[in-house]
C-alpha cells in the first residue's frame, strides 16, 4: 500500500520544552544526574512526537530527527568525527562535551556555524583536516530506535547522507579536498546501516539535499559507487532530496542502487512529470507535496490532481510525504486556540483557518494518501474544509490595499540611489561624527533580562499601563547607555529593550503582518524564533522606532544608531504569502522601512543601521537563479536606505552565512558601513573582501556572541590585526559578531570592556608605527 510519511518533526516541543531543558542544563553543574534529567526530557518529547505521527495515520515514525543541538553535529558524533582540537573521545562523548563543541569552552572556541541551505536554521560546520578519522561514535540513533520499537512503532531512521556530510564541512590544516575523505567515511556508514538492518529496520532515510545544488562533476561521479557500497549492507534506502529541483541529476538519481527517491514537489512541482517517465520498476518515488517550509493550509485538491497521473503509473510505489523536514514550521496550530489571561490568542479565527503547522500537516499528508488510494470521497470532509479555507484566503478583502500598489507603481530608479558616491559621503560623515581610528560599536541588541521580559509581558497582558511600561523601557535604555559609556564605545545603541525579536517586533507594527502566540521555530541550539505571518499588503501605519531612538540620543552626546531590520530579512524570517512574487512583498516592506529611515533622519538620528543577515540565506540554490534574486533584493535594500542625505550614515549587518560568493551584491547595497560575522572563521572571510576590493567601511566581528566564552583582549586585538591585513585602518570598525540579546550582562560587560581595550591597543600600535 502507498505509504504516508514525513522527513522529520520539530524537536523543540509545542511549548519549547527542549529549549528550556537545554538552558537549565547549561546553567547546572552538568552532573550525571543532570544529564539523566535532560535525556528524560528528550525521551518524553520523542515519544510524544511519535504518537502524533502514529495517531495521524502515518505508516512510519521518523527516528533520528531529534538532535540535542544540531543534526549535523549529531551525525559527526555518530561517525566519530569529533574535531581533534577538543580532545574528546567520540565513543565516550558526554552531553557536556557535545555542547562544548557547539558553544565553546575555556580553551577552545566553538565550531563554526552557518545557515542550512536557504533556511534560517543554523548548523554546526564540520571541520576536516588531513588527519580526520572516522570510526565508532555515540549510539544515540540506536537508543532512539530502541525506544520507538519498544513503543510498538514502525520506525524509519534518518541519517544525513555521507556526501552531504562532507559537502557541508570545511577543509582545515592543509586539507585540499574533503571529498578525498570519502573512502575513510563510507566504512563507518556501512557499519551504522548494517547495525540498523540487524535491528529489524525496513527503511532508512538518507538525506542528500546537495543534489538540489549545481553539484560539481567530481561529487556526482562518486555517487553511484558510494550508494552501491552502502546498499550491500543496508536496509532499503530512501534517498531524500529537498529545497529544489533535481532534474539535472535525474539520470544519475534514477540509476542509483537505492530502493526509493524523495522529491521536493512543494519547491519544484514540475519535476514530478519528468521523473515518472521511465521510472524504474524496482523503486518507490516519494512525493513531497505538503510544504515543510511554510504554514499555509495545503490545497489538497490541486495536489491530488497533480499526483493522480503519477499514481496511475506507479500505484503503491508512489509515497506521499512532506517536502522536507517539518523542523522549519511550528509544532501545533492547536496552541493558537488558547485564550487565557496568561496566553491570549493572537490570531483571529479567519487567519487561523488559513494555517497548518507541523501537527496539522500530518493530517494533510494522510488525507492525500487516502484520497489517492481510496478516492476523494473517503476524506471529503477534510478536502472540502481545505478548499473552503483556500478560497476564503484568495478572496479576502484584507489581503490587498490599492494605495500600496500605487506606491509600488510610482517607484523610480532614483528612489534606489544615494545622492552621492561613497567617497563623497564618507568625507561628509567623518566631518560630522569625528570618530577615532577603528571606531567601536555594537550590532544593536543588549541582554534581554528577565526584568525586561516581565515588563513586556505585564504590558501586553494589561497588568501595567502604557506610562509604566514606557518608563520601564526607558530605564533599561538609560542603563544600556551608561554601560556603553563606561566601556568607552564610540557609537552607541539604545539596546532594543522594547523588542522581543528583530523581525517579530516590526511584524507587530506593520499592516499585512500577523503574530502567533506559540508559533516557535528552532533557529539553532536553544534559540527559537517566532516568525510572523505576511498574509497581505504591507505598510507602516505610523513610525515604529523613532520615539525609542530619539529618547536614547537625548541622553548622550555620542552618536546613537537607529536600528531597523531590512526588507529581505523580514521577508526571509517570516512565513510569506504565496499568492504574489516574493520580490513584490520585499518592495512593500522596503517602502515601509524607507518611511521609517526618513523619519529617523528628520528626528536628528545621524546613523541608521538596516540589518540584512538573511541576504545570503535567501540566495537560490541554483546559480542560474542568483541574478534575478539579487537584483530585487538589492533594489529592496536600496529603496529602504536611499532616501537620506549624504551626511547620514547607513550601516548594515550580516552574519552566519557564506558571503564570499555574493560580494558584488553586498557592495551594490552601497551601505556606508558593513558589520559582519567573522570570529568563528578566524577572519578568513576578509580574504575574499580584500580580493574583491570591497570599497566601503567594514566591521568584522571580533567577539563570538553565540558562545558563553568571553575572549581576552589579546585575542580580540589579534583579530583586529588580522583584519588590518585586508582592510585599511581608516575603513575598519571594531564590533562583536552580532547582537547581544542572548548573553547576560556579566559576559557583555567583560567582553565589551576587553573589546574597547583591544581597539585602543591596536590604535596605539598604529600611532607608534606612523
Amino acid at each position: 500500500m502507498s505509504v504516508a510519511h514525513i522527513l522529520g518533526f520539530p524537536r523543540i516541543g509545542a511549548r519549547r520544552e527542549w529549549k528550556f531543558a537545554l538552558e537549565d542544563f547549561w546553567r547546572s553543574a552538568q552532573t550525571p544526574e543532570d544529564e539523566a534529567a535532560l535525556h528524560q526530557v528528550a525521551r518524553t518529547l520523542r515519544a510524544r512526537h511519535w504518537a502524533l505521527q502514529r495517531d495521524a495515520g502515518l505508516d512510519y515514525v521518523t527516528v533520528g530527527d531529534f538532535a540535542g543541538y544540531d543534526h549535523v553535529l549529531d551525525t559527526l558524533a555518530h561517525v566519530g568525527a569529533v574535531p581533534a582540537r577538543f580532545g574528546f573521545d567520540a565513543q565516550t562523548l558526554t552531553l557536556a562535551q557535545y555542547f562544548q563543541m557547539a558553544r565553546g569552552h575555556a580553551t577552545q572556541p566553538a565550531m563554526e556555524m552557518t545557515k542550512w541551505f536557504d533556511t534560517n536554521y543554523h548548523y554546526i560546520v564540520p571541520e576536516y583536516t588531513p588527519d580526520t578519522q572516522f570510526g565508532a561514535g555515540v549510539t544515540g540513533l540506536f537508543d532512539a530506535l530502541t525506544e520507538a520499537q519498544a513503543a510498538g512503532h514502525r520506525a524509519k531512521p534518518v541519517l544525513l547522507g555521507p556526501l552531504t556530510l562532507l559537502w557541508l564541512g570545511k577543509e582545515r590544516d592543509g586539507l585540499q579536498d574533503r571529498l578525498t575523505l570519502l573512502p575513510r567515511l563510507l566504512p563507518v556508514y556501512c557499519q551504522l546501516l548494517a547495525k540498523l538492518r540487524a535491528a529489524g529496520v525496513d527503511w532508512v532515510q538518507l538525506d542528500e539535499p546537495i543534489f538540489a545544488l549545481d553539484l560539481p562533476h567530481a561529487w556526482r561521479a562518486v555517487a553511484h559507487s558510494t550508494y552501491e557500497q552502502l546498499a550491500l549492507v543496508a536496509p532499503q534506502l530512501l534517498l531524500t532530496t529537498y529545497f529544489g529541483a533535481v532534474t539535472e541529476h535525474m539520470a544519475l538519481l534514477k540509476a542509483l542502487p537505492v530502493a526509493g527517491l524523495h522529491l521536493d514537489l512543494a519547491r519544484a512541482p514540475e519535476q514530478l512529470e519528468a521523473f515518472i517517465e521511465d521510472w524504474p520498476e524496482d523503486k518507490i518515488l516519494s512525493a513531497g507535496m505538503v510544504d515543510g517550509r511554510n504554514v499555509w493550509r495545503h490545497d489538497l485538491d490541486a495536489s491530488l490532481t497533480h499526483l493522480q497521473k503519477a499514481h496511475s503509473r506507479l500505484g503503491d510505489r508512489l509515497w506521499v510525504a512532506s517536502s522536507c523536514s517539518l523542523l522549519h514550521v511550528p509544532v501545533d496550530l492547536q496552541s493558537e486556540l488558547e485564550n487565557t489571561r496568561s496566553a491570549p490568542a493572537a490570531l483571529d479565527p479567519e487567519l487561523r483557518s488559513w494555517l497548518a503547522f507541523a501537527t496539522q500537516k500530518l493530517d494533510e499528508i494522510v488525507a492525500l494518501r487516502c484520497a489517492l488510494v481510496a478516492g476523494r470521497h473517503k476524506v471529503s470532509k477534510v478536502f472540502d474544509a481545505a478548499a473552503q479555507a483556500c478560497s476564503t484566503r484568495r478572496t479576502s478583502t484584507r489581503i490587498h490595499h490599492a494605495f500600496v500598489a500605487r506606491r509600488l507603481a510610482e517607484l523610480t530608479e532614483g528612489d534606489a540611489q544615494r545622492n552621492a558616491p561613497y567617497e563623497q559621503r564618507a568625507w561628509l560623515q567623518r566631518e560630522r561624527f569625528k570618530l577615532p581610528l577603528l571606531p567601536t560599536t555594537t550590532i544593536g541588541s543588549f541582554p534581554q533580562t528577565p526584568e525586561i521580559r516581565q515588563a513586556r509581558a505585564d504590558f501586553k497582558q494589561g497588568r501595567i499601563g502604557h506610562l509604566a511600561y514606557l518608563e520601564a523601557m526607558r530605564a533599561h535604555i538609560r542603563d544600556a547607555l551608561a554601560r556603553q559609556n563606561e566601556y568607552g564605545l564610540d557609537v552607541l545603541v539604545h539596546g532594543e529593550a522594547e523588542r522581543n525579536d528583530m523581525v517579530e517586533y516590526f511584524g507587530e507594527l506593520l499592516a499585512g503582518f500577523a503574530i502567533t502566540t506559540h508559533g516557535w521555530v528552532q533557529s539553532y541550539g536553544s534559540r527559537c524564533v517566532k516568525p510572523p505571518l505576511i498574509y497581505g499588503d504591507v505598510y507602516a501605519p505610523e513610525p515604529m522606532t523613532v520615539g525609542w531612538t530619539t529618547y536614547a540620543q537625548q541622553q548622550t552626546d555620542k552618536p546613537v544608531k537607529g536600528m531597523l531590520t531590512g526588507p529581505v530579512t523580514m521577508l526571509q524570517w517570516a512565513f510569506v504569502r504565496d499568492d504574489q512574487p516574493r520580490a513584490t512583498t520585499a518592495l512593500q516592506i522596503a517602502l515601509a522601512l524607507r518611511d521609517e529611515v526618513c523619519a529617523l533622519e528628520e528626528a536628528g538620528i545621524g546613523m541608521i543601521q538596516i540589518d540584512e543577515p538573511a541576504l545570503r540565506e535567501g540566495l537560490p540554490l541554483k546559480v542560474d537563479d542568483h541574478a534575478t534574486y539579487l537584483a530585487w533584493a538589492i533594489q529592496a535594500f536600496k529603496v529602504a536606505s536611499s532616501g537620506v542625505a549624504n551626511h547620514t550614515q547607513i550601516h548594515t549587518h550580516m552574519c552566519y552565512s557564506e558571503f564570499g560568493d555574493i560580494l558584488p551584491a553586498i557592495a551594490a547595497l552601497d551601505a556606508d558601513v558593513l558589520s559582519i560575522e567573522t570570529t568563528r572563521s578566524n577572519m578568513e572571510l576578509l580574504t575574499s573582501f580584500a580580493a574583491f576590493a570591497y570599497p566601503n567601511e567594514i566591521g568584522p566581528g571580533v567577539y563570538d556572541i553565540h558562545s558563553p566564552r568571553v575572549p581576552t583582549s589579546e585575542e580580540m586585538a589579534r583579530l583586529i590585526q588580522l583584519a588590518l591585513e585586508h582592510i585599511p585602518a581608516e575603513r575598519l570598525w571594531v564590533n562583536p559578531d552580532c547582537g547581544l540579546k542572548t548573553r547576560d550582562w556579566t559576559q557583555v560587560d567583560e567582553a565589551l570592556t576587553r573589546m574597547v581595550k583591544a581597539a585602543q591597543q591596536v590604535r596605539g600600535a598604529l600611532a607608534r608605527a606612523a
